[in-house]
């Protein structure tokens, strides 16, 4: 992990947040004068569940995971953030605790700007507060709908929806190089990792996906969908 500043810039960052198009030139100068970065080792932990939620997090570079730390070291992966993506924790404006862990799932190249300078924008410009706002609604929607996908559908569904997530949100190809381990796979999807092999199996069987190593290409999207849908 280093601490020294590589991006000039908000401004001249191609990862750049979009919400910091709503902030004047003095605001913006304002988060430069405020942030440092810091460069993370695939594993290595960028946010600490119970930690003090002292600073805003941005990806400039890479993959990074959320997950809350359950009962019995039993993790459950929340969210997958790429570049440009905000990941601040609930706790932040509740209790000043980080509510989940993050950790780079590759080489992660993030920026830290401290949260009582964001305190200060929401407060001072409502185009900014509006943003952020629509930033925690939007997630708070998916979260929502993957606790629904996680209780009530079947392992299939669930497998299913996460490889059409990682197809479509994350890699946006249907053949990529999987970050994740057959384990966090499980993690992702409330499952154990045996499940896992053996319904990629499954999957790989009917003609649906191909699973070579850590290479997943879809094969039939169409049926992958289906199967998500029905559950």
């Amino acid at each position: 992990m280093s601490g020294k500043n590589l991006i000039n810039s908000c401004e001249n960052c191609e990862n750049c947040w979009k919400g910091f198009k709503c902030l004047t030139n003095a605001e913006i100068e304002l988060i430069n004068e405020n942030r440092y970065e810091a460069a993370f080792k695939p594993g290595e932990i960028i946010l600490k569940q119970g930690a003090p939620a002292s600073n805003a997090l941005f990806l400039a570079k890479g993959l990074a995971k959320s997950y809350i730390e359950g009962i019995g070291g039993k993790n459950l992966i929340i969210a997958i953030f790429q570049p440009g993506m905000l990941i601040l924790s609930p706790g932040a404006y509740v209790n000043s605790r980080h509510a989940y862990t993050v950790s780079a799932l590759t080489p992660v190249n993030a920026c830290f700007i401290n949260f009582d300078i964001f305190r200060q924008l929401v407060r001072s410009n409502a185009d900014f507060a509006e943003f952020l706002l629509e930033d925690f609604s939007r997630k708070s929607l998916i979260s929502n709908q993957r606790m629904v996908s996680l209780s009530q559908k079947k392992m299939q569904g669930r497998i299913a929806e996460a490889l059409l997530n990682l197809s479509d949100e994350v890699y946006r190809s249907d053949e990529f190089e999987i970050v994740l381990s057959r384990q966090e796979l499980g993690e992702m999807t409330n499952m154990v990792k045996e499940s896992v092999v053996r319904i990629l199996k499954e999957m790989e069987d009917a003609g649906i996906i191909s699973a070579v190593s850590s290479v997943i290409k879809i094969i039939d999207k169409a049926k992958l969908k289906e199967i998500s849908e029905k559950g």
